[in-house]
């Protein structure tokens, strides 16, 4: 059978390419810069575009390869795409039907956009304190060893036709990913992205230790207009992120849409009331913070809930990441500055292990389709529910090991905290030269 591009579906996903591109600059950058001190905010902006842009040159020169190049085994892919050697305008790659193509340079494009933002992610947990060299180099070690095994391990598969026998599909499991080849449901990336950013982040800012004056100076958000926009953007960008993840413009990346906006929507409600009750007060920075972690619940599963999940993940995501930066923080007594363990690691968690659950069709899910018999599987949601705590347990110590490792050769040979007096004076000042605004 002749292979043949699918125009609709390769403009679709160039689209979600530029839409995550956009959660992360502007998105990610705003949405952080907000919310850290005024002397601080050029150094998040800095530090978010320069690490997405580290990120993608290095997903181009090796990342793409060792993720989803065709030679490796279940833990990382082959060399055999170095640079992109061979990907050529014509290339093609499967999707997920049988049959459907899109250019292989779309996918390159998709994923690197995923992978600048997870790097990017991490750069909350101990904003405000951490030498910017020190921060590029472990993003090129955690990149290296963390991002491309996951991202391997989660999404890297042979494509639909080669399951259709027990031999071929054998083939296909020695050069599957490790976590595919379990069956674990990863949409979008709750495991790949947002619990791997996650501990990375918890772990540097436990190593860089707290910031100086915690709790007897004023750390409050600087600018939460600034904030709101950059929120904004990331919901609206967030559109590509999981619709996208269809990789066909189908009635799955339409569920994937709707599931968005309902779990983003039910997270900023279920945070705000939640808010409300327990402080007396709803906050601006409540009600974006709520659409967020609304939003990385329904990230693993986007594309395998019906509304009915959407709107419980939604709302456990709002009231659960709420007692996340208070309550779970306080105990943890780490100062991850803006919080991303608190949304993105509790969230992305909870939203992989409860994936199991409302992808039961007998839930209003969507089941798990069998390749080899070309039908809706029999769903069992015990066994699913393991294979997703392997996920996350797998993601947690994966990306703890590489991150411990990372930050510890970095603070030996660089130095992982600016001084005292650089970080009273601001990051902004003693490490660009530079001011975010006009004094």
């Amino acid at each position: 059978m002749e292979i043949i591009l699918s125009k609709v579906d390769n403009a679709f996903i160039l689209l979600c390419s530029a839409l995550v591109i956009l959660m992360s600059i502007p998105g990610l950058a705003l949405f952080y810069g907000g919310m850290v001190r005024s002397k601080n905010m050029l150094s998040v902006l800095v530090q978010v575009f320069t690490i997405f842009s580290l990120a993608f040159v290095l997903w181009a020169i090796y990342g793409y390869t060792f993720a989803f190049g065709e030679g490796g085994n279940q833990f990382i892919g082959g060399a055999n795409k170095l640079l992109l050697t061979g990907i050529s305008a014509d290339s093609l790659i499967k999707t997920f039907s049988e049959n459907v193509y899109i250019n292989e340079i779309t996918y390159v494009i998709f994923q690197g956009a995923f992978a600048g933002i997870t790097c990017a992610l991490i750069v909350g947990s101990f904003a405000e304190r951490i030498k910017f060299s020190a921060l590029l180099v472990f993003i090129l070690i955690w990149f290296s060893f963390s991002y491309i095994p996951m991202a391997h391990m989660v999404w890297a598969w042979a494509g639909p036709t080669a399951y259709a026998t027990a031999e071929s599909a054998a083939a296909a499991e020695k050069v599957s990913g490790f976590l595919f080849n379990h069956g674990a449901l990863d949409f979008a990336g709750g495991t790949v992205v947002h619990i791997n950013a996650a501990i990375a982040g918890l772990i540097g800012a436990k190593i860089i230790g707290n910031r100086i004056g915690l709790g007897n100076v004023a750390m409050a958000p600087h600018n939460l207009t600034v904030t709101m926009i950059g929120g904004s953007l990331l919901w609206f960008g967030w559109f590509g992120f999981n619709a996208g993840s269809a990789l066909e413009a189908n009635g799955t990346a339409a569920l994937a849409m709707l599931n968005t906006i309902i779990a983003a929507a039910m997270g900023t409600l279920g945070w705000l009331f939640a808010e409300w009750y327990y402080k007396g007060k709803p906050s601006l920075l409540g009600v974006i913070s709520g659409a967020v972690a609304g939003l990385v619940m329904i990230t693993p599963s986007a594309g395998f809930v019906g509304v009915g999940g959407a709107l419980i993940l939604g709302l456990i995501g709002g009231v659960a990441c709420l007692w996340g930066v208070n309550g779970l923080k306080k105990w943890l007594k780490i100062d991850d500055t803006l919080d991303v363990f608190g949304i993105h690691g509790l969230g992305g968690i909870l939203g992989a292990i409860l994936a199991a659950f409302f992808a039961n069709p007998l839930l209003g899910g969507t089941g798990l389709y069998d390749y080899s018999t070309k039908q809706i599987a029999e769903y069992d949601t015990l066994h699913q529910l393991w294979v997703q705590t392997e996920g996350v347990i797998v993601a947690i110590i994966w990306s703890g090991v590489v991150s411990w490792i990372a930050f510890k050769l970095v603070d030996k040979f660089i130095g992982l905290r600016v001084s005292s007096d650089e970080e009273r004076e601001g990051l902004d000042l003693s490490t660009h030269g530079e001011s975010a605004y006009r004094h």
